[in-house]
């Protein structure tokens, strides 16, 4: 029997971070026996007949290892294909030891800028990173394995947006100081667009940011579920992403899979976004000239291209494909 153990903390396809995780265990699951998730929190209904999901949530942070730990260790025997951890570089941590005494692949889904004590001691139990490209894990590692995104094509399918009067420009996702979202603001000030910046804070840092942007007349709108987020694309021309590098926002993927061009700073993005959507991070007054060399285009064109580009490299079949082919399945 085929199994694969799944770690992270939340399954709820209206979280806005997590959310993405659901499509990601139904392309898994398609390919298995058997997907065991351990979350710490979990909404029924949402995974297959053969995810079997199995809860570590408590009051405190150590009864939450406890329970996680003891969780893991009845779920590697029968020895599973892999035990692979998502985003989470403690759990890796805390279970690692024990998943590579029993000699089972420990797999580390990784995509962010920021180092931590928790992420180096990660890396070095890890049988492998797997990560978006050698761009989107912020250490040099003979362990990191590209994989692309795991973007659901189905979920994001393709849409043909008219010409209207202004460009309608998104940005998308949390309010992290590393987003740049005043030179967005101010980019698409310069050019005369339609702006709408949405997404969560959900640390000090990214509610400071939020009322800092918002004191300079930048309204920031709530998060949506993941699920309504195809609809956001479909009422907007282009996404632009200011982030810095080191991190390849879902989002310009997401975008792209719709038919919609993006603009990026991140060089990471060169796989998917030609030279002439790249722009060079922070630069207010050449995103606003890229912004208006768009509006003058044929963006539906452009965005087919884009899309052919993700279904490609990053959709959810081939990021799954190639997990179990880490895994050596």
């Amino acid at each position: 029997m085929r199994r694969l153990v799944f770690v992270t903390q939340r399954i709820d396809p209206a979280h806005p971070a997590l959310g993405v995780t659901i499509p990601k265990l139904r392309a898994l699951a398609a390919r298995l026996d058997e997907v065991v998730v351990l979350a710490a929190e979990a909404v029924d209904g949402q995974l297959p007949s053969n995810c079997r999901v199995r809860l570590y949530g408590a009051r405190t942070q150590a009864g939450r290892g406890a329970r996680y730990v003891a969780a893991l260790a009845a779920e590697l025997s029968p020895r599973p294909v892999a035990v692979l951890v998502h985003m989470t570089p403690l759990l890796a941590d805390v279970g690692g030891p024990l998943v590579r005494a029993r000699r089972v692949p420990l797999l580390l889904w990784f995509t962010h800028w920021r180092v931590t004590r928790r992420l180096l001691l990660a890396e070095r139990l890890a049988t492998a990173i797997l990560t978006v490209n050698e761009r989107s894990f912020p250490l040099r590692s003979p362990k990191v394995v590209p994989i692309g995104h795991g973007i659901d094509m189905e979920l994001f399918g393709c849409t043909t947006r008219d010409a209207g009067d202004r460009l309608r420009v998104l940005a998308l996702g949390r309010t992290s100081p590393a987003k740049g979202l005043e030179a967005v603001a101010r980019a698409a000030g310069l050019a005369g667009a339609e702006l709408e910046v949405r997404g969560p804070s959900l640390t000090d840092a990214e509610r400071a940011e939020a009322a800092r942007l918002e004191g300079l007349g930048v309204r920031i709108e709530p998060p949506l579920p993941h699920a309504e987020i195809p609809a956001l694309y479909a009422r907007k021309d282009v996404l632009v992403d200011n982030m810095r590098e080191g991190a390849l926002d879902k989002v310009v993927y997401e975008a792209a899979a719709t038919c919609m061009p993006a603009l990026a700073s991140n060089e990471g993005f060169a796989d998917v976004l030609p030279a002439a959507l790249r722009f060079r991070r922070d630069d207010a007054e050449q995103l606003a000239d890229k912004l208006r060399r768009l509006a003058d285009v044929d963006r539906n064109e452009l965005g087919r291209e884009l899309r052919a580009r993700v279904e490609v490299r990053h959709s959810v079949d081939h990021w799954a494909d190639r997990v179990l082919e880490v895994a050596g399945q």
